[in-house]
């Protein structure tokens, strides 16, 4: 599907090129949308200084060599210059034609594509998850879901906390209650953040327990094979409480997807000793430590990323630099997302750093933090219980679906549903509803996690974009065929058709961007804006009841592609489209 500021970009590239010299063919044409066209270069601005000419008598020589045949139907010269362009009617129906008859939507696939791992979700073993770990699951899987769409080989990396001393103490817990409380998901080892409370207060009560806890943590890192069992007990436990939530958000990672701090501690004392052979770690205050340029501490002196504590023992960046050797030697990945709280910036930084150091990180292979931002309660201040502490992402999910379930009862149906069907389409609403909350604002920044907002079906929310989509398949219903049999000819009349099909054309360079930046709020605002023309399209330009036959025929085809737009933008969001609402 060609972005219709990329093929005007070219054409005026040519303009240029014949108008001032071939050195002029790779100048920016500076197209920005128009209040008074479809589009508008303003590269006559920037260009009269170079040339030492008046803009608008440049802009007016680029207009003479402008090839508009096709694609454009009128130019303007305005102002001091800026060059107004309207695209034909023509050109559109026949791009959004070509959409609509295309599986991919008239999609590229990347030109290059790239392996990619996604680093997502990252609860803790033994724990539940809370709601901060909402957004970065959310978000890394609409990452994923859109690179690969667009054709990128996309691993999918769970990283979760899985290793470290708070298993000695989890796993005596677990042998006081017996492991076959686990076998049989008992309460009191399933409900994750009960078992980990009470081995917590054994452990700061019970100084014989804590002794007992610290001596398993030692036989953990000794890799004694019963301590090795009962530690993949807890692992086993936690699983099971993954998928459940997983399933539920409808998000794609697998037990496959899973690669614990545990897959990288062999691999530890290695990392560490490339990077002491080749001179970047070196012994400080009895640490071993990296120190990449450019990080001060408050009195300027140089900032260390700790690799090895004065005790022997490893941390979380000796962890990562490990995990991104192991990509680069092993996976031979081009790129590294790391969808992780922003709090985590300065860590990422030097952890990046030092990896370029030793040569891991390069321009053939980049690693980037996809910073998220906090999850914020109406009363602007960190989402917590009403008695202050980290709130449950189980029960979080269970209060969507049910003021999903209010408000679903509350809009007027076209046709009755059974039980079993609207606790589906509840469910589906309520987590498209928290989804879309979520990716429909820049990933680094805070929100407001606010219910009666999300889960309205009016405004920029998931519930009003998944019935703007069964408000289509309603119309074919009616009409007793298939969105699939619905095959133009498209034709544009009225300006919301042509403003709606003009949206639809856009597609693709919304999934590019997400991609490249990996930023899904675009994708999230694009599909906004294309059910946003839809419903003035719906407004003003009747269907069924069209006037002729061939106007009905486009407005069905106008209706499918636009379906098609939403569904697929919408799957690569993660948010549930319901056919029946």
């Amino acid at each position: 599907m060609p972005d219709p500021q990329l093929v005007l970009a070219a054409r005026v590239q040519a303009a240029l090129s014949a108008a001032f010299g071939p050195s002029y063919a790779d100048a920016d044409p500076v197209i920005r949308p128009s209040q008074f066209a479809d589009l508008q270069a303003n590269v006559a601005l920037p260009l009269a200084k170079k040339l030492g000419r008046k803009p608008r008598d440049v802009a007016e020589e680029i207009v003479a060599n402008l090839d508009t045949a096709g694609v454009v139907s009128d130019v303007q010269v305005s102002g001091p210059g800026f060059i107004n362009l309207t695209l034909s009617d023509a050109w559109i129906a026949a791009e959004a034609q070509r959409a609509l008859e295309d599986e991919r939507l008239a999609v590229p696939a990347a030109d290059k594509p790239q392996k990619v791992v996604v680093e997502y979700s990252s609860p803790n073993v033994a724990k539940e998850m809370h709601v901060g770990h909402l957004r970065t699951t959310i978000v890394g899987d609409a990452i994923a879901r859109i690179l690969a769409f667009l054709g990128h080989e996309v691993v999918r990396d769970n990283h979760v906390g899985d290793w470290g001393t708070p298993f000695g103490m989890l796993i005596e817990h677990l042998l006081d209650l017996g492991e076959d409380a686990a076998a049989r998901d008992d309460s009191s080892v399933s409900d994750l953040t009960a078992f980990y409370q009470a081995a917590r207060e054994k452990f700061d009560g019970d100084e014989r327990f804590a002794d007992r806890s610290r001596k398993r943590v030692v036989a953990l890192q000794a890799g004694d094979a019963e301590t090795l069992r009962l530690w993949n007990v807890l692992v086993e436990v936690s699983k099971r409480y993954f998928n459940a939530v997983y399933t539920r958000l409808g998000v794609t990672l697998t037990d496959d997807d899973i690669k614990g701090e545990s897959f990288y501690n062999d691999l530890l004392a290695p990392t560490v000793q490339e990077l002491e052979d080749k001179g970047i770690a070196v012994i400080s205050d009895g640490a071993l430590c990296a120190f990449p340029p450019g990080f001060t501490g408050r009195e300027g002196e140089p900032l260390p990323v700790i690799i090895r504590k004065s005790d022997g023992g490893y941390n979380y960046s000796t962890t990562d630099l490990a995990t991104i050797r192991y990509r680069v030697d092993t996976e031979h990945v081009d790129r590294m997302i790391y969808v992780v709280g922003a709090p985590q910036s300065l860590h990422f930084q030097m952890v990046f750093a030092v990896a370029r150091m030793a040569g891991w990180l390069n321009e053939e292979v980049r690693a980037e933090h996809a910073q998220i931002g906090n999850v914020l309660g109406t009363d602007g201040k960190i989402l917590r219980t009403r008695a202050g502490g980290t709130v449950k992402l189980s029960e979080l999910l269970d209060e969507a679906a049910e003021r999903a379930g209010a408000e679903f009862d509350k809009i007027q149906h076209d046709e009755p549903f059974d039980d079993a069907t609207r606790a589906a389409i509840v469910q589906a609403v309520g987590m498209g509803a928290v989804k879309y909350a979520d990716l429909s604002v820049a990933r680094d920044s805070e929100y407001v996690f606010d219910f009666d907002r999300m889960i309205s079906f009016n405004g920029k929310t998931g519930p009003y974009l998944q019935y703007a989509a069964a408000r289509i398949r309603s119309i074919f219903r009616r009409g007793g065929l298939s969105p699939e049999d619905a095959t133009g000819p498209i034709t544009l009349g009225h300006p919301a058709e042509r403003a709606l099909a003009l949206e639809l054309l856009g597609f693709g360079a919304a999934l590019k961007q997400a991609g490249d930046t990996a930023e899904p709020h675009r994708l999230a605002s694009y599909v906004y804006a294309v059910a946003d023309d839809y419903t003035t399209f719906y407004e003003n330009c009747p269907v069924l009841k069209a006037p002729d036959e061939t106007t009905k025929a486009s407005r069905l085809a106008l209706c499918a592609a636009t379906l098609r737009t939403l569904e697929t933008g919408l799957h690569l969001l993660g948010v549930p489209t319901p056919e029946r609402m």
